[in-house]
This record gives C-alpha cells, sequence and structure tokens, in this order.
C-alpha cells in the first residue's frame, strides 16, 4: 500500500510502477493484497472508531475500509506530495464523508503525534512501510501509538517480517535488495527489532497472521498501564 515514506532526495517514493485516473494512483501491490489486508483488518481491528493511518500511499487500503464498514472513520497520512494528492482525488470521487486528512506527517519526528492527542484516535494502521523507511519511523510510529491510543487500542502492520532472526526466502532477497538501496532500509525482525520497542511504548503483541506472499499482518495493543 505505502511505498511513500522518509527516503531522502535520491531514493524513489515507489517500489513500484503506478497508473493514475483523475488523479488517483493505483497500486499494483495494493490491487492485489487489498482484499486479503481488508479481512485480516477485520479479523483484528474494531470494525468503528477512528483510525489514524501512518503512510497512506495512493490512499486504497484506507478507502477500500471505509467503504467495507460504514462506521469506520479514517484519517490519511503521506509525506509524500504526490501520495496525497491521490488521497485527496479517491476522496472527492468516493465522497467518503468519514475521510480526514491527508496530514503531511513525519512520524520520525519527536512529539509528531501532537495534534491527534484527544482526537479520539482508536486505532493505527500501516502497511508497507517500516522496511522502506529508516528504523526511526518504526521507532516514532510506536512511540505515537503509545500516545494517542487508549488502553485496548491496536496498531495494525501489514507487510514482510522475520521472526526470531529467521526470515523466508523471498523475504531475506527482499531484505538484501532493500539494503542495496538503502542501508537504512530493511526487512525489520518482528520479535528481536518490534517487540522491544513497542513494550518501551506501552503496546504488546496481541495477534499474528500469516499472509500471502510471506507477508504478516501484526497487531499491538495498548496496555492499560502505559510503558
Amino acid at each position: 500500500m505505502s511505498d511513500e515514506n522518509e527516503r531522502g532526495p535520491d531514493l524513489p517514493t515507489s517500489l513500484e510502477q503506478r497508473t493514475s485516473v483523475g488523479g488517483r494512483r493505483f497500486s499494483p501491490s495494493v490491487g492485489r493484497n487489498k482484499e486479503v489486508v481488508a479481512a485480516a483488518f477485520e479479523a483484528l481491528m474494531p470494525a468503528d472508531g477512528h483510525v489514524l493511518e501512518i503512510g497512506s500511499g495512493t490512499g486504497e487500503h484506507g478507502i477500500v475500509l471505509m467503504s467495507q464498514l460504514p462506521s469506520l472513520r479514517w484519517t490519511f497520512s503521506d509525506p509524500d506530495d504526490d501520495a496525497r494528492d491521490s488521497i485527496t482525488a479517491w476522496i472527492t470521487e468516493t465522497g467518503l464523508d468519514r475521510a480526514n486528512g491527508p496530514f503531511d506527517l513525519d512520524v520520525s519526528s519527536p512529539n509528531w503525534w501532537q495534534p491527534f492527542k484527544g482526537k479520539d484516535v482508536t486505532g493505527l494502521f500501516s502497511a508497507n512501510v517500516i522496511h522502506i523507511a529508516p528504523f526511526a519511523v518504526a521507532k516514532g510510529l510506536f512511540a505515537g501509538a503509545g500516545a494517542v491510543l487508549p488502553p485496548g487500542g491496536r496498531l495494525f502492520f501489514y507487510g514482510p517480517f522475520g521472526r526470531n532472526g529467521e526470515m523466508a526466502d523471498g523475504n531475506q532477497r527482499f531484505d538484501t535488495d532493500l539494503k542495496r538501496r538503502s542501508a537504512n532500509w530493511g526487512v525489520r525482525d518482528l520479535d528481536r527489532d518490534l517487540v522491544p520497542v513497542a513494550h518501551a511504548a506501552g503496546l504488546s503483541l496481541a495477534d499474528v497472521r500469516e499472509m500471502p506472499k510471506n507477508n504478516l499482518s501484526v497487531v499491538f495493543e495498548r496496555s492499560a498501564k502505559g510503558p
């Protein structure tokens, strides 16, 4: 969904070729995975409430989920100008009045979440972002989740991951290619890289669902006690 993220001036804003119709951009990867991601979201996340998406990319995932879940409110964000233009076009085309944004967010910035505190954010969503961004983005995302989510609020990730130092062959090849593009990128190890950062922010691993093409849907939950 979201190949856009903080990459620096010499790195691409997308790892795939995308088409555009009326300003709406279409991601081939989202076209392939949007239904399975939506099914995982419906199984693992609340069907209503207010979700803040980090790295919305073309905007397609949020549009699909709002279309399927009529009580769901969605706030889009992305640091890429073209991505935000696409999101705006999708919102205009669909006329969904439960959409907010898109906001220009760099979640590696300190206290990026301040505008969202007290805004009834009940969930965060981020698909295909943290492996094509510096690890500071993952750290900032967890810190923001810990700051804005209520107890029981959930953070949903979709993408490739390693587990306890092991990685599927396809993900290993992808990891090598990502690190060739940027030393700051790479497939993150769920247990070794992310769980400790989550715990420091007051979140715990709540669910992991295997997805096609060696991907995972991963959910962290905000604890009652906080960090």
